[in-house]
C-alpha cells in the first residue's frame, strides 16, 4: 500500500500541540512514518514536495521533511500529463500547488493522499473523478489497522 503525504501532514509532528486535534494528528503522522520505515507502507515523494520543501525558511522543519522524504520508495517527476491533470484539478477549485500534489499522487497510483489541510480535504473529497483516496492522518491509521 502506498501513501502520499502532503507537506502539511509531513510537518504536523513539529506543530505546536496546543489543540487536541493537532496532537492526535501529529501522533498519527508519526505512526504513518514508522510504518513507512518498517516497510508496511510505501511513501511516495514528488517534485511538488521538493519544491514546497525548498520554500520553507525554517532549517529544522526543512531537515525534518528531507529525512521523511528520504524514506520514499518512489518519486514522481512533474511531466506534461501531470501538469494537465493539475490544471484540470485547479479548474475544479483546487489551489495550484495542492493540485500538483494530488496529480502526483494519482500518477503514483497512491492508495491514499494524506493531508491535515481541512480546505483541501473537503474540496478533494467532493471531486468525483479523483483517482486516489484523500484522508486525514487519523483516518489513514484507522483504515490501515482495520
Amino acid at each position: 500500500m502506498n501513501v502520499y503525504l502532503d507537506m502539511c501532514a509531513i510537518q504536523r509532528p513539529l506543530d505546536t500541540k496546543n489543540q487536541v486535534r493537532i496532537a492526535v494528528d501529529a501522533e498519527a503522522v508519526l505512526g504513518i512514518i514508522a510504518l513507512c520505515e518498517s516497510g508496511a507502507l510505501e511513501l511516495v515523494s514528488s517534485d511538488a514536495l521538493v519544491f514546497e520543501l525548498g520554500r520553507n525558511p525554517n532549517p529544522i522543519r526543512r531537515q525534518y521533511a528531507e529525512e521523511v522524504l528520504s524514506l520514499a520508495k518512489s518519486f514522481i517527476d512533474i511531466n506534461e500529463s501531470l501538469e494537465r491533470r493539475a490544471d484540470a484539478l485547479s479548474a475544479m477549485g483546487v489551489k495550484p500547488l495542492d493540485a500538483l500534489h494530488l496529480a502526483a499522487a494519482e500518477e503514483a497510483q497512491a492508495d491514499y493522499f494524506c493531508t491535515c489541510d481541512d480546505r483541501l480535504l473537503k474540496k478533494a473529497q467532493s471531486l468525483k473523478d479523483l483517482r486516489t483516496r484523500v484522508v486525514t492522518p487519523v483516518e489513514l491509521i484507522e483504515e490501515i489497522q482495520a
